[in-house]
Parts: C-alpha cells; structure tokens; sequence
C-alpha cells in the first residue's frame, strides 16, 4: 500500500521472511508483497529499539531522506519541526 514499516530484529533474513509470508498478525500481513528498502545494524539492542521509536515518529518525507541517506533534508526537516514545536 506504499506505507512504511519500522521494526527492529536479531535476524534480518528470518523477519523479511516471516512479513513476507504474512506469517505475524499485524501491520505487513495484509500490506503484501512487502519489500526491505532500509537498514542499520545497531551494537545493542536497546539501541535498536530506541531508533525504531524514533523513527516511527518522523513524517513520510523524512523516512523518504532516510531511506534514500540524505541527512541534510533530514536535518532540514527536524529544524522545521522543531520550529513547528515552538509556535
């Protein structure tokens, strides 16, 4: 349906595999064919997990410049929240 999905895992390949199979309720199973367009490794899990609350927060552009490595759009687009915040 063109959303995005953010998750975090110990095993990329078994994750991919198991939303591809819709083999969880939830999110990507009636989302089908769902395809991996981003990833980061993180050194622990809890740092995983932080990113992932993070980034579930952020606007659809901002996961586009994510997605696509352009940290200065970004950066332009967290100054303009943050702008937005203080209004």
């Amino acid at each position: 349906d063109g959303s995005y999905y953010t998750g975090h895992t110990d095993d990329i390949l078994l994750r991919i595999t198991q939303h591809k199979t819709g083999h969880y309720e939830g999110y990507t199973k009636n989302r089908r064919p769902v395809e991996l367009v981003y990833k980061k490794e993180f050194s622990t899990r809890d740092d995983a997990f932080a990113a992932e609350r993070k980034i579930k927060g952020w606007s659809r552009k901002k996961k586009e410049a994510l997605i696509c490595n352009d940290w200065e759009m970004i950066s332009q687009l967290s100054r303009k929240t943050e702008k937005k915040d203080l209004l």
